[in-house]
């Protein structure tokens, strides 16, 4: 397993990379986010999906089953730990405020594993003003997976563009009152895996869904 160090600079050196689009809306786009190791070790964590279940175009419809890299996953797995130690660490955090023009100091690191399947969709939203920042990170590499990618809406409504899917690929933005987002209801052929990566502010209540409960960010 890569240990935190290494995974922090090697995501620091793709987000240095990374290409950013300013329509509809700032969103950056990455390749090879995380070193592959950490990815197949991510494969390796004994999660299965949950039961197919109408999520009526939230996530939240589904609290019960949704997993994160918690306190409890850290200690359980050394995948979860070495990456949530390399989302706290300063190069990762200064690496993100340079790059999107934010400050993390005072958040709190937030990573939630997605097992997606048949059956799932998510409404048009944009993220609740608490999260401060917001990354998507494709973990899939089945046939058909490359039709996955997150539908990304301009100010009007209109589907603008769907992000390109692809193992290890991420995107990036700011949530703000713009930042219109979701997934329209297609076939998925398979598990479409996906890491959810936030930094929150203090005001969030769920504390078991944070990976580091009582640090935030320096």
């Amino acid at each position: 397993m890569v240990d935190a160090q290494a995974i922090a600079g090697h995501f620091a050196r793709s987000l240095q990379g990374s290409q950013c689009d300013p329509s509809p809306y700032r969103h950056w786009l990455l390749d090879a986010a995380l070193p592959e190791a950490v990815c197949a070790a991510i494969d390796a964590l004994p999660y299965t999906p949950p039961p197919s279940a109408d999520t009526l175009g939230r996530r939240e419809t589904n609290n019960s089953t949704r997993e994160f890299f918690g306190a409890a996953e850290r200690v359980r797995y050394p995948a979860c730990h070495q990456l949530a130690a390399a989302m706290q660490s300063q190069r990762v955090t200064n690496a993100i405020e340079t790059c999107c023009g934010i400050i993390l100091r005072g958040t709190s690191l937030r990573i939630e594993y997605c097992l997606d399947t048949d059956g799932f969709w998510l409404a048009p939203h944009t993220d609740i003003g608490v999260k401060r920042f917001t990354m998507l990170i494709y973990l899939s590499d089945e046939p058909g997976s490359e039709d996955w990618g997150t539908d990304i809406y301009a100010a009007d409504g209109l589907l603008a563009t769907v992000t390109p899917y692809r193992r290890n690929g991420a995107l990036i933005f700011i949530p703000g009152a713009d930042t219109w987002h979701g997934f329209h209801r297609r076939p998925i052929d398979g598990v479409r895996r996906s890491l959810i990566v936030n930094y929150v502010g203090p005001e969030w209540r769920a504390r078991h869904e944070l990976a580091f409960p009582d640090r935030v960010v320096g």
